[in-house]
């Protein structure tokens, strides 16, 4: 019996891993470098869960609907190309065959063969047919607002929810170094894992990630301590 061939593609992922990396990583870095900069600047337990968890519900909020206008805004696009292609399938069809043909034998098929697969492809599904080969459309990279919203929402708030319990637990005294430090780990486990489902390096993906981490938890700390001594 013969052997099923099977290819696993990492760019099948390009969509969810965007949305769930992004949304995870702006979840621990917005919301840990909002605690350490109100810790910095001599906030109480009470202050900072209050400051984390606004900034857990305002992030995830914003994700999403940031998010849900951007996709939409690539759909609407879509479609409106697709309504395009059904009308010049509709009004001129000839021109719409001689135009698949063209790419077909840009991609290196002969004229013969490629007018012969243009044919066959428009009988069975003529607007899949443009939408997949000149528009670069398909099922798989079809924009979901819905969706996208969702998971960026979602991963946000996953991400957000370990500065909200590392506030919950940590010792007040040590607040500042605990998440910055747990947060640090943990976004270079993001990052590694991330790169990793990608294809990429983890040891780059985690490096980078923190990096930026660090920065943005660096930078709001000199704020809150500058506040902090002035009050």
């Amino acid at each position: 019996m013969r052997k099923r061939h099977f290819e696993r593609h990492y760019s099948e992922r390009i969509g969810w891993l965007r949305a769930a990396v992004l949304g995870a990583n702006d979840g621990i870095v917005s919301t840990a470098s909002l605690v350490v900069g109100i810790a910095a600047a001599n906030a109480d337990r009470a202050e900072l869960l209050i400051a984390a968890i606004a900034g857990l519900v305002a992030g995830a909020m914003s994700m999403a609907a940031g998010e849900y206008v951007s996709v939409s805004s690539q759909a609407d696009t879509e479609r409106a190309d697709l309504e395009r292609e059904k009308f010049e399938l509709a009004t001129d069809e000839a021109s719409e065959r001689e135009e698949l043909t063209n790419i077909y034998v840009n991609r290196g098929l002969d004229r013969e063969l490629a007018a012969r697969v243009a044919v066959q492809l428009m009988a069975h599904d003529a607007l899949g047919a443009h939408a997949r080969d000149e528009l670069g459309l398909s099922d798989a990279n079809m924009a979901r607002p819905i969706q996208a919203a969702s998971a960026s929402a979602a991963s946000f708030a996953a991400g957000a929810a370990l500065p909200v319990l590392l506030v919950a637990v940590a010792p007040v005294d040590n607040m500042i170094w605990v998440i910055a430090a747990s947060s640090l780990v943990f976004l270079g486990l993001l990052g590694s894992v991330a790169a990793k489902a990608g294809g990429a390096s983890a040891l780059t993906g985690s490096v980078r990630v923190t990096f930026w981490g660090a920065l943005a938890m660096a930078a709001t700390a000199a704020i809150g301590h500058a506040f902090g001594a002035v009050a």
